[in-house]
C-alpha cells in the first residue's frame, strides 16, 4: 500500500470544510515565529490580531464563492469532497455574523493604527517585561507556543460559530439573530467610546493638551491629578478597569450564541469524553475569557507597583463587569472606607495639595 502524501497526513481527520483555516493558521503561526526570531521582535501575532478572525469567519459566510482548488498559494478553496449542498447557498446567520465581525475589524484596525501600534519595531511591552522575569531558553519556548502558536490557534477557533451557522444553519434569520446583532453593535459603540477615552487621557498626560477630546465619548477635561495619578479612572473607566477588555469579551460570547441561541440546534460532535461535549459549543467564549484574564491580571502586576493609588482601583472598580462596581463601593462603604478609596480613585487630590500649601 503506497504511502499517504505528506497533505494527506496532516488532514487526516479535519473536516473538508476545515482544511483551509487549517493550513491558513498553521503558515500563520509558523510565520509569526519565524519572524519573532529573526526580528527579535515578538509581536507579530499582534499585528494580524486584528485581521484574523475576520478572515476566518468570511471564509465560512462566503463558502460558495471558493473554488474547489486555489489558484494562488494560500487562497481559500473548498475541497471537492464537501457536499454540494453545503456550497451552494449563502447561511443568513453566518453572513450577519462576517458583518458584525468586520464592523468590529474596522474599530480595533484603527485603534491599533492611531496608537502606532502596527510599527514593525514596536513590541508589547508586556513581552519585554516577561522576557526580563524568564530564563532565555523558557522564554523561547512561550515564543514557539503560546505567542506563535496558540494565540493563532485561539484567533481561529474566534471563527467556530460562524463555521456551526454556515454549515448546520443555513435557513434564516430568527428573532434571536437580530437581538444579538443589536447587543453586538452596541458593545462596538462602547468600546470605541473606550478606545477614544483612554487615547484622549494618554495624550493628556503625555502633551498636557486637551486637542483629543473631540472623540465621541472622549470630551472630558482631564486635569493635572488624572495624569498625576497615572492611570484612567473617569468616564467608562470609572465603572471598569478595563472596559475596553469587557466589551471585546462581549463581543466574542455574542458571536458564541448566534447559532447556539437560534431555532436550529447544532448538532454536537461525537468526543471522547462525554463531559467534554456539553462545553463544546463554549469554547470560544472559554478561550477569549481565558486569555483575557490572565492577560490583564498580568498587565495589573505591572501597573500596580507602577501607580500608588492603583491598589485603592482594584479595590473600587471591577476588573470588567461594571455592574458589579456598586457592589464594591457598598461593601467599602460598610467597611468604613469607601471616602478615602473614592478620594484616591476619583481625582480629588487637587483639593488635597491645595490644604497641604
Amino acid at each position: 500500500m503506497a504511502p499517504l502524501p505528506w497533505s494527506a497526513l496532516i488532514y487526516k481527520g479535519i473536516p473538508p470544510t476545515s482544511q483551509w483555516p487549517v493550513k491558513f493558521c498553521l503558515y500563520n503561526a509558523a510565520a509569526a515565529w519565524v519572524l519573532g526570531i529573526v526580528t527579535g521582535n515578538v509581536s507579530q501575532v499582534d499585528r494580524v490580531w486584528t485581521f484574523l478572525p475576520t478572515i476566518y469567519t468570511a471564509y465560512y459566510a462566503l463558502l460558495p464563492l471558493w473554488p474547489t482548488k486555489p489558484p494562488l498559494p494560500m487562497f481559500p478553496y473548498v475541497p471537492e469532497t464537501v457536499h454540494p449542498e453545503v456550497v451552494q447557498r449563502f447561511s443568513p446567520r453566518a453572513l450577519l455574523m462576517f458583518a458584525l465581525t468586520f464592523t468590529w475589524m474596522c474599530r480595533l484596525t484603527y485603534n491599533t493604527w492611531r496608537r502606532g501600534l502596527f510599527n514593525l519595531k514596536d513590541e508589547d511591552y508586556r513581552w519585554e517585561i516577561l522576557r526580563q522575569k524568564l530564563p532565555a531558553w523558557f522564554f523561547q519556548v512561550v515564543h514557539l507556543v503560546f505567542i506563535a502558536f496558540i494565540q493563532n490557534i485561539m484567533l481561529f477557533i474566534f471563527a467556530v460559530p460562524a463555521q456551526i451557522a454556515a454549515l448546520q444553519q443555513p435557513e434564516h434569520l430568527s428573532t434571536s439573530d437580530y437581538v444579538l446583532a443589536a447587543l453586538a453593535i452596541i458593545d462596538i459603540a462602547a468600546e470605541f467610546t473606550a478606545d477614544n477615552q483612554h487615547y484622549s487621557f494618554q495624550t493628556y498626560k503625555r502633551t498636557g493638551s486637551h486637542e483629543k477630546n473631540d472623540w465621541p465619548g472622549a470630551r472630558i477635561q482631564w486635569t493635572p491629578a488624572d495624569a498625576k495619578r497615572g492611570f484612567i479612572t473617569r468616564g467608562l473607566w470609572a465603572w471598569s478597569r478595563h472596559p475596553n477588555f469587557f466589551c471585546e469579551q462581549s463581543f466574542w460570547v455574542i458571536m458564541n450564541l448566534f447559532p447556539l441561541l437560534a431555532p436550529e440546534s447544532p448538532r454536537l460532535p461525537k468526543l471522547p469524553l462525554h463531559s467534554i461535549t456539553p462545553l463544546w459549543p463554549l469554547i470560544p467564549t472559554i478561550t477569549i475569557c481565558s486569555l483575557f484574564y490572565s492577560s490583564t491580571k498580568f498587565t495589573e502586576s505591572i501597573s500596580a507597583p507602577k501607580y500608588p493609588a492603583y491598589a485603592a482601583y482594584q479595590q473600587r472598580v471591577s476588573m470588567f463587569v461594571p455592574f458589579l462596581t456598586p457592589v464594591w463601593g457598598l461593601l467599602l462603604k460598610l467597611w468604613g472606607k469607601k471616602e478615602q478609596v473614592d478620594t484616591l480613585v476619583y481625582g480629588q487630590l487637587e483639593l488635597e495639595e491645595k490644604k497641604s500649601q
